[in-house]
């Protein structure tokens, strides 16, 4: 680590910037180490937001013994031993885990039986997202603590901290770029008023560009703010704000995302959230998810702001969605319907042929009546209504036809 972001990197929680929703006054976290305990945890969020600093802490609030162990270079081996060494002492010990999710499925299964019996603590740090990350076992016995970029204010109390132990001057621009293009990041922050201070103990705007000429950004380097991302995407093209979808999509570009993964999700929504109010904008989607498959960046953020448009820009309803998921429901907990006999092959005695009866007859497809599909009466879904109230009611004329299938 550089020697500044070591140097300034906080011994107690009161040092700490940031994170005040994991451990200012009255969160649960707080409440449980002044209690002396600690769960099973995984730290999660952007780089340089104190997770590796928070569990050197928790350590030391339980004067507990601490391994840091970094999961690209982990053996099952290092976990057993640590455990044995510790079998019989009083104080558990606490086992960082840097990378957590990159332990592989073995290693996350060597730890589940000593997390239960609680022969440790241990804490998970990871840029991705645990839900994502980690295996069902690992998060059913840890807690989860989000991590979340630091506030520029966050950033300039640190940077007056440093400015006051260190004694260098910094015009205002270049405090505000030294922090705005740290992308809430205290490491990166560090990093570059360190070496800014190489090259001359007086910091001006010039001097931190020649070191870093355009401000980081936290993209979709990390499958936490990818999914956020598009997560935020999707739930404003849900909520028809098309501005809004568009930024998200340029976030997601600017990140390096890839076109098919966007086109994938716009296809997923169309079906889930716009439906049937507009069918076509299923057509859309998928026809955005081919041509992006030939045609790749830049042209292709044309064709997905298209098609974000579109689809914020229709009618929502989400009624085939909820329709299915209420018949898997039904099928999963409910005993299983008999198909009725007059549907049953080869012989379909007593089956009414519809269009032996002008395209419609009323008889049952189930030996049990069941419902699951309510339309939203919004947009198509309208006149899909009226078609099937059309159908149902027509008086169609009663002539005898044979089924020709039958």
């Amino acid at each position: 680590m550089d020697a500044l972001a070591l140097r300034f990197r906080p011994k107690t929680l009161e040092e700490m910037v940031g994170q005040r929703h994991l451990v200012g006054e009255g969160s649960p976290l707080l409440a449980l180490l002044k209690k002396g305990k600690m769960p099973h945890a995984m730290f999660f969020g952007p780089p340089g937001t104190g997770k590796t600093t928070l569990a050197r802490i928790v350590a030391n609030m339980l004067d507990a013994p601490f391994y840091e162990l970094d999961a690209t270079s982990l053996k099952v081996e290092s976990f057993r031993k640590i455990f044995a060494s510790h079998q019989h002492a009083l104080v558990k010990p606490l086992i960082f885990v840097d990378e957590v999710h990159r332990l592989s499925k073995t290693q996350q299964e060597v730890l589940l039986l000593p997390m239960e019996n609680h022969e440790a603590t241990v804490i998970g740090a990871s840029t991705e997202n645990p839900y994502f990350a980690l295996s069902n076992g690992i998060r059913s016995r840890s807690m989860l603590f989000e991590f979340k970029p630091l506030e520029a204010e966050d950033l300039h109390t640190l940077l007056v901290r440093v400015q006051n132990a260190l004694g260098f001057t910094i015009t205002p621009e270049a405090a505000d770029y030294v922090v705005d293009s740290s992308a809430g990041d205290t490491r990166a922050m560090l990093n570059l008023l360190e070496y800014a201070l190489h090259v001359n103990t007086h910091i001006d705007l010039m001097l931190l560009k020649s070191l870093r000429p355009a401000p980081l950004k936290d993209g979709v380097s990390s499958d936490d703010t990818h999914y956020q991302l598009a997560s935020a995407l999707i739930k404003s093209i849900r909520g028809s704000d098309v501005d809004a979808a568009l930024y998200y999509l340029a976030r997601l570009i600017d990140g390096a995302e890839t076109p098919e993964f966007i086109a994938r999700r716009l296809v997923i929504l169309a079906s889930e959230d716009v439906g049937n109010a507009n069918p076509n904008a299923l057509n859309l989607a998928v026809s955005t998810m081919q041509a992006v498959k030939l045609i790749g960046y830049p042209e292709s953020r044309i064709i997905l702001s298209q098609c974000v448009v579109y689809l914020a820009s229709s009618p929502k309803s989400n009624s085939a969605y909820d329709a299915i998921n209420k018949a898997q429901a039904y099928v999963t907990n409910k005993p299983r319907l008999d198909v009725p006999a007059h549907l049953k092959e080869p012989t379909r005695q007593g089956y009414l042929y519809p269009h032996a009866f002008g395209g419609w007859v009323k008889q049952d497809y189930t030996s049990k009546p069941v419902h699951f599909y309510t339309s939203s009466g919004v947009g198509f879904e309208k006149t899909l209504d009226e078609w099937l109230h059309k159908i149902r009611t027509k008086d169609a004329p009663k002539k005898a036809s044979k089924d020709p299938e039958a």
